[in-house]
């Protein structure tokens, strides 16, 4: 039987760059600590994108409760503040009912806004909404990518030169209240509580990892991501749409439009899957309070994690509330 202690259990966030093997240490600490996973994924909210933003499989998501999976459709805008909003109430949740929460993801910004706050962030005006689309239109994106390096290098320099939604988005706000969203990102709102957490971080040689990028985009190839695309757009969902924006997805959009071969999808995707990598491993690297674990040899990895844990006062299941 369970007992809850008189305080809440703690929070562990495990962050790192894509296909690093986060959701295998998270599942494993879930498992051994009572806990329950929150994704801090973006693209995992979005249903029907399953196999291009590696979902936990229906077996993992029976062995551990997880949450802010499948929680929008592909027409629904997410945003950082969002998913900090839910995320919190998941962790309180979670913490009712003298369970473990087990943040993870890769993405820097959804977990700032997580554990720090982030201002709220303006709304644009239809007038400069209508206006850089029609630049889109008539320029192309290349001309509003400069102008975004112009105006915010920091988020030009964090967002792919592809993303079309979060570009336009960081335009509208620098240009509807006069400050880079890069700004207001940095911003702490008043009167928001910090959340802590025990933080780790799992990491792998530049080689290593790309490697296994490529491995991965090749096996959701192989397991029908081609046919997900389809079968998505003849739902009559517009390429347009915020998931359509994630890599990968974009790319064998345009192979299933006949605008590119297989082969130049996946190349494409790999391509812009490592880059997205070595920015993650930008921001994550400037966080003071990450403990990183090398993820070479991942099981290896996960038992250095579970007695780092275990070190930090964070024990397993049965030596802290079984009896």
């Amino acid at each position: 039987m369970s007992t809850c202690p008189s305080k809440p259990p703690p929070i562990v966030a495990v962050v790192g760059p894509t296909a690093v093997g986060k959701s295998r240490l998270a599942l494993a600490l879930a498992e051994s600590r009572d806990g329950e996973i929150i994704n801090a994924d973006a693209l995992q909210a979005y249903r029907g994108f399953d196999l291009g933003t590696a979902k936990p499989t229906p077996d993992e998501r029976r062995r551990v409760p997880h949450h802010l999976l499948d929680v929008l459709d592909p027409t629904e805008r997410y945003s950082a503040g969002e998913f900090a909003r839910r995320a919190r109430a998941a962790i309180a949740d979670i913490h009712a009912r003298c369970r473990l929460p087990i943040v993870v993801g890769g993405s820097g910004l959804y977990f700032k806004a997580l554990f720090a706050g982030i201002s709220p962030i303006p709304r644009a005006t239809p007038a400069v909404r209508a206006s850089l689309r029609r630049r889109l239109a008539a320029e192309g994106l290349p001309a509003l990518v400069a102008d975004l390096e112009r105006l915010d290098p920091p988020t030009a320099a964090r967002l792919s030169a592809g993303d079309t939604q979060r570009i336009l988005r960081a335009l509208e706000v620098a240009l509807t209240s006069g400050r880079p969203l890069s700004a207001w990102i940095a911003s702490q709102p008043f009167g928001e509580r910090a959340l802590s957490a025990f933080r780790v971080g799992l990491t792998l040689p530049r080689n290593i990892l790309y490697d296994r990028i490529a491995g991965r985009v090749l096996r959701m190839v192989e397991l029908g991501w081609v046919e997900e695309v389809s079968a998505l757009l003849q739902r009559g969902l517009s390429p347009d749409l915020p998931p359509f924006q994630a890599i990968g997805y974009r790319q064998i959009a345009r192979h299933v439009a006949g605008e590119w071969t297989l082969e130049r999808a996946i190349d494409e995707t790999v391509r812009a899957t490592r880059r997205f990598a070595k920015r993650q491993w930008t921001w994550f690297r400037k966080e003071p309070e990450l403990t990183w674990f090398d993820a070479t040899d991942l099981d290896g990895g996960i038992f250095e994690v579970q007695n780092h844990l275990e070190r930090s006062g964070l024990g397993r299941v049965d030596a802290e509330t079984q009896h």
